[in-house]
């Protein structure tokens, strides 16, 4: 008997395919597929948001001083004249970041290896590269989601069966973040 479902697919197809659901499901919320891939994803799905929930607060706010560029109303950066040469003028700003725990990183990083990376490409610029962005689930897993599910132990999904599909019969459900 196997420990999973082999979905009619190779294993590089199979985990590919897992992969790119997961990712779907925690960027949209909710996605429709067949019920063996639904309950194959749901595994997937949980762990990392029950990794994300044990470590949500586990990292330090540090304040960092950093040289940006001087920039005039046109976005341009501002130059000076040193010593006979333009050089680039620039100011102190200081900043917050969150500094990961060690354990912390080490679960963004086993996130990263599941989750593809999303690039969001606004509708007005459709088929062009300015203006895309590319969208951190990691974030969104530790800053969105795990506060959600805080006081929660597990089933962070649902899967509802809304009827078998046209073509092929196959039983189609929604599985959602809780």
């Amino acid at each position: 008997m196997a420990g999973y479902r082999k979905l009619g697919r190779t294993s590089s197809q199979r985990k590919a395919l897992l992969r790119n659901q997961v990712t779907n499901l925690i960027y949209h919320g909710r996605i429709v597929t067949t019920e063996a891939k639904a309950k194959e994803i749901r595994g997937i799905a949980e762990k990392l948001i029950a990794m994300a929930v044990r470590e949500k607060d586990n990292y330090e706010t540090v304040t960092v001083e950093q040289k940006v560029p001087k920039k005039d109303v046109d976005g341009k950066r501002i130059m000076e004249e040193k010593d006979g040469k333009r050089v680039v003028s620039y100011d102190t700003v200081s900043k917050e970041i969150k500094k990961d725990s060690p354990s912390r990183l080490h679960a963004r990083r086993q996130m990263k290896k599941v989750l593809y990376t999303i690039k969001e490409v606004p509708t007005e610029a459709a088929g062009r590269k300015k203006g895309t962005k590319e969208i951190d689930l990691t974030n969104k897993l530790f800053d969105e989601i795990a506060p959600k599910y805080a006081n929660r132990n597990g089933g962070y999904t649902r899967i509802v069966k809304i009827g078998p599909r046209k073509g092929d019969a196959a039983m189609e459900v929604v599985i959602e973040l809780v």
